[in-house]
């Protein structure tokens, strides 16, 4: 991680104080793996991801990373809908990390799925 990135995702959080860095820091390892992932599958898919489609990486990330303490772990960061990612992903936007397409907007991730079904069912007996 670079300095400069550590110095932005610091001041980010402290300036809107509603999710941990570790939040954005997640975020930013989701978008790339999703980026990744979803290329590797569709080579003709632009870089580009839409709301839903990183909102579905981003679960399914923390998923693989914290299996069943992922709803703990979104809680703690601050994290209580998909809305949160979003508007990490525009926090990021505005600080000039993260690019966007005239086509996005904030409300593509608006309540896409819920965190108790998504963090919390995969666990369930």
């Amino acid at each position: 991680m670079s300095n400069d990135l550590y110095r932005v995702v610091t001041e980010i959080a402290a300036q809107h104080n509603l999710y941990a860095a570790n939040a954005y820091y997640f975020i930013l390892d989701a978008l790339s793996v999703t980026a990744r992932k979803v290329k590797k599958q569709n080579p003709s898919h632009s870089r580009h991801l839409s709301g839903l489609e990183l909102s579905n990486g981003i679960k399914n990330y923390a998923l693989k990373r914290f299996g069943c303490m992922s709803y703990t772990v979104m809680k703690v960061w601050g994290l209580h809908r998909t809305n949160d990612f979003g508007s990490i992903v525009y926090h990021l936007i505005n600080a000039g990390v993260l690019g966007k397409s005239d086509e996005d907007s904030l409300e593509d991730f608006n309540d896409l799925f819920d965190f108790t079904s998504a963090f919390l069912k995969p666990f369930n007996p």
